[in-house]
């Protein structure tokens, strides 16, 4: 008889989790398995047998995508198919010179949130291949498994998923690349629905709850209707931070990325990214309000941009815009040791429900009583 499994519980539990925090468990060079499951030993284990990896914790199944919108008779999901990038393309790639905004384009799923999150990666080589980690692909030692990493509840796990993406009619369903043969974001996407229970849980969401994910960042928001006196010097401290930045509008679903501020010398504004490109393409260049900028930074400007870009006066974006969201990252995920670095303290703590179990983030009410404390970050 096979012996079954013993599991430490209450202070025994406590305690061997703490060891393992001293030892560097949950650190993003050491990140717990995610269910248990060892992605180097199940590629092993498919290169051997010569099968593409199957993730029973996460199957091909209505399940997988969803209970309402994307449930089984959902319209949204009729004639649906999970497919491989092998079925979908002829040479599809993981990742193609370099990951860029325009990798991330999004589908019938409301996840504009997660999409303006994983964007925000871009900006940066180190953070992305924090979350997304090197050596994947199609080429030679594919076995249809793949892994990314979260920071979830003070650690770092990895999760593994096959390559099976949901698509209707040899088109992915969810988030896309702009030429569909490169697949890193909808295999990211694919690996937090898994993280989350299901595609479904990712429609609605905010981009803090990304940013903090993805980073293991802390993130703030400001309401842009009470902002305070000195946003602006805010907004660039945090640029100068190596900050993620996203700001959003109540009347709209869209999400927008900061990607950078104002060059020295010129009016006060902000470059924002969306990320449905095929609504915006730079059609601002001929605008009047550049009339004001001197031509030489101008032509250095416009030259920056992308298509998804646009520039936006700071007042503008004030009147605009509803909500801004600021992630401050760690000292460990930054690398450029001239910019300005937050120091960090991590404190282990738990829910308990009926006493510090607080409510979802729509219903912010819930939370007075919960294990959270609110405070002004300054400097």
């Amino acid at each position: 008889m096979a012996e079954q499994p013993i599991y430490a519980t209450g202070m025994a539990y406590k305690l061997r989790s703490q060891w393992d925090r001293d030892e560097g468990l949950g650190q993003n060079h050491n990140a717990v398995k995610f269910l248990g499951q060892d992605y180097d030993s199940l590629k092993a284990q498919c290169l051997q047998s010569g099968r593409l990896f199957e993730d029973s914790l996460f199957p091909a199944v209505a399940s997988s995508l969803g209970f309402n919108e994307l449930g089984p008779r959902s319209a949204k999901t009729s004639g649906m198919r999970w497919m491989r990038p092998t079925e979908l393309c002829k040479r599809p790639e993981f990742i193609v010179d370099g990951a860029t905004r325009t990798d991330i384009c999004q589908g019938a799923l409301g996840d504009c949130w997660l999409l303006a999150a994983i964007a925000s990666l871009t900006l940066n080589d180190h953070l992305l291949h924090r979350v997304v980690p090197h050596g994947q692909g199609f080429q030679q030692g594919y076995a249809g498994i793949f892994h990314f990493q979260f920071w979830q509840f003070g650690e770092w796990v990895d999760v593994v998923i096959d390559d099976r993406l949901p698509a209707r009619d040899g088109k992915l369903l969810f988030v896309h690349s702009k030429d569909g043969t490169e697949f890193w974001s909808a295999l990211m996407e694919k690996a937090y629905a898994k993280l989350n229970g299901c595609y479904e849980a990712l429609s609605g969401g905010s981009t803090c709850e990304g940013f903090e994910d993805f980073t293991g960042g802390v993130t703030e928001m400001y309401d842009l209707n009470k902002a305070p006196s000195d946003l602006f010097s805010i907004i660039r401290r945090a640029v100068e931070r190596g900050s993620l930045l996203g700001c959003s509008i109540d009347v709209s679903t869209a999400t927008f990325i900061i990607v950078t501020f104002i060059l020295p010398g010129t009016p006060t504004g902000i470059k924002l990214f969306y990320s449905f490109q095929h609504q915006i393409q730079n059609a601002q260049h001929n605008a009047k309000e550049w009339d004001s900028i001197d031509p030489s930074a101008r032509s250095r400007l416009q030259n920056r941009s992308e298509d998804g870009e646009f520039w936006m006066s700071y007042t503008d974006f004030l009147r605009e815009f509803s909500r801004l969201e600021i992630c401050n990252l760690t000292a460990d995920a930054l690398q450029n040791s001239q910019m300005k670095k937050w120091s960090s303290s991590l404190f282990q703590g738990e829910w308990r429900r009926g006493s510090t179990a607080g409510g979802c983030r729509n219903y912010p009410g819930k939370i007075s009583g919960a294990s959270e404390k609110k405070g002004k970050i300054a400097g």
